[in-house]
């Protein structure tokens, strides 16, 4: 099968198209998967330039949000039969440890990150445990639809399960990159207020499409302005804050934002660290800190029927498609910050 090989940091992807194709067998409870689309994210951006490790050693088939449909099962899988379309979600748990057995299984002891821990999306098929993937509805492009993987379920999971956004809530979202943008729905869709920041005006156009009640353009602010301009439109500071960026400046950014008892949600990742902490000011005023990785399986579906009902879009979000012969192409797109969502098609 041809696929998109990630062999070396700072080196383009390698087509490939004698890579070996997954073979099934037996009652292994196993599908094989064509895969009709796989979103570009910065994650993969992280391994292929910035030499974050992946969890199995390169060579490797990056590439963790798809959708396709599914071309042959083993003996065993009676949920699926062959051309239904299905999402696979990034990250697999074990179902066994600790953290899965009290249903936090986004932070599973023995996850199977696609595109890290094994061969991931940039191809023309994978082999995929049945259990874990899910049926996608007719209404949903199966296209545009691989987004929800993490590009939209990663928000859900931040808004809904660690921000808890209540109606009425003023949220900060900082940054509206993918995710970003989507943390700005998943609010909306939560009855909260939206409020998103950006250094690039048309993303914060696509804010306000998506739901943003106001937008603040920080390309020549300073923190005392940015903090000030979220103070004046929410009287006194935002309930919850979500950094979609990763970066301690824009992560003291959003705290600073908080009224008392208001909550920060740290959704990008950074390997920084923040030196300018001020732990007083969380004990006094009762503020609180939240990492959000993810999102639990249990929540796919409600996320789906979101997108289905289109409480939640993906259409507009897709920027960009290229083949899979072009993905290198396709990241060149994301590191000059163009567009908001690639995704690649792996059987063109």
């Amino acid at each position: 099968m041809k696929a998109a090989v990630f062999e070396k940091v700072k080196t383009p992807m390698k087509i490939d198209e004698n890579y070996p194709t997954p073979e099934i067998s037996g009652k292994s409870g196993k599908v094989i998967l064509n895969i009709e689309a796989c979103g570009v994210c910065h994650t993969d951006l992280g391994f292929l330039d910035h030499g974050v490790p992946t969890g199995k050693a390169p060579p490797l088939i990056l590439g963790h949000e798809m959708s396709g449909k599914v071309a042959e099962m083993s003996d065993d899988v009676t949920q699926f039969k062959k051309g239904d379309h299905v999402l696979v979600p990034a990250v697999i748990s074990c179902g066994n440890c600790y953290y899965c057995r009290i249903g936090r299984e986004n932070i599973c002891s023995n996850q199977t990150f696609f595109g890290s821990n094994v061969d991931g999306g940039f191809a023309e098929q994978i082999m995929v445990p049945a259990k874990d993937i899910f049926h996608l509805p007719s209404e949903i492009p199966i296209e545009e639809g691989c987004i929800i993987s993490d590009a939209v379920s990663t928000p859900y999971h931040a808004v809904k399960n660690r921000g808890q956004v209540r109606p009425g809530d003023w949220a900060v979202v900082i940054g509206c990159g993918g995710i970003g943008l989507n943390v700005v729905q998943n609010i909306k869709a939560a009855g909260g207020l939206p409020i998103a920041l950006d250094i690039i005006p048309k993303k914060l156009e696509v804010a306000k499409q998506l739901g943003a009640v106001e937008t603040i353009l920080t390309k020549d602010l300073d923190k005392k302005a940015i903090v000030g301009a979220i103070r004046k439109i929410t009287g006194g500071g935002a309930d919850v804050a979500f950094e979609a960026i990763g970066h301690p400046v824009t992560f003291a950014q959003a705290f600073d934002s908080l009224r008392k008892g208001g909550r920060l949600v740290a959704v990008g990742y950074s390997p920084k660290r923040w030196d300018g902490f001020n732990v007083g000011r969380v004990m006094f005023y009762e503020m609180e800190l939240i990492g959000s990785l993810g999102c639990r399986t249990v929540d796919y579906p409600r996320i789906i029927e979101l997108v289905k009902n289109k409480t939640l879009v993906v259409e507009p979000l897709v920027t960009g498609k290229y083949p899979l012969s072009e993905i290198n192409e396709a990241f060149d797109v994301m590191r000059l910050g163009e567009g908001i969502r690639t995704i690649i098609l792996c059987q063109k």
